[in-house]
């Protein structure tokens, strides 16, 4: 029986389980040091940005062939990205990959316009949050009546992740801010932020130049070859 659909996919699980390794590391040695503490730290911010570049990848193409197991696998990465997985479908699919760039994408890139561009880079996440947010809502009161299945899923995912996080803070907030919720917000962060590099300054109005590719084979093999955002967007079903 044909269990994944795509066996370069094999790859992702393995990235997805090491970073659970680590965590389950960081949070049983739980370390006192300054230094080794952040180097975990930063190791986990990384593989939480992984674990959002797989929910990209999860809501674009499944990866297990039966529906149950791409479930399970959402609620997987739910906690490795630090929100619900299925919540990615309004802003991103139905939203951004509609309306690239355009007033009706609610990730357009021309939210954020501080003259200095490092700004730009850190605050294009927060210019757009409320806007990800109404739609995610909006969506979720629509597809309570229309798409159940997809509805239930949404509710799976969250109902685990607000679980999970309030056992971890019952038994030790500091860990589990350290690191949980700062990987977590980090992965946020980045997966959205990488919507600024990859369109702004694009033409919106080309069938080519839409976006921006990145061809670094260290950066698409971590990243399962995301970088090469244009065939994306001609494509959005095309397996990475």
């Amino acid at each position: 029986m044909k269990i994944l659909r795509y066996g370069a996919d094999r790859r992702t699980l393995c990235l997805i389980g090491a970073w659970y390794a680590l965590m389950g590391y960081a949070w049983a040695a739980s370390p006192s040091g300054f230094g080794v503490n952040v180097l975990l730290v930063a190791a986990l911010c990384a593989g939480a940005f992984i674990g959002a570049v797989a929910t990209h990848n999860a809501v674009h193409s499944p990866v297990f062939t039966a529906r149950w197991m791409n479930n399970l696998w959402q609620v997987v990465l739910t906690l490795t990205y630090g929100h619900p997985v299925s919540s990615y479908v309004p802003g991103h699919n139905l939203s951004h990959h509609r309306h690239t760039e355009t007033p009706r994408d609610v990730m357009r890139t021309d939210k954020a316009r501080f003259r200095w561009h490092l700004l730009n880079l850190f605050f294009f996440t927060p210019s757009i949050s409320r806007a990800i947010l109404g739609a995610e809502l909006d969506y979720a009161r629509y597809a309570a009546g229309r798409h159940p299945r997809w509805a239930r899923q949404l509710a799976l995912e969250a109902v685990v992740m607000v679980a999970v996080v309030a056992a971890l803070l019952a038994i030790d907030w500091r860990r589990t801010l350290l690191y949980v919720v700062i990987p977590w917000q980090y992965a946020a962060w980045g997966i959205v932020t990488m919507n600024l590099l990859q369109h702004d300054g694009c033409d919106a109005t080309s069938p080519w130049n839409h976006s921006r590719n990145f061809v670094g084979p260290v950066v698409n093999w971590l990243a399962f070859n995301n970088g090469f955002h244009g065939v994306h967007h001609l494509k959005s079903t095309l397996h990475w």
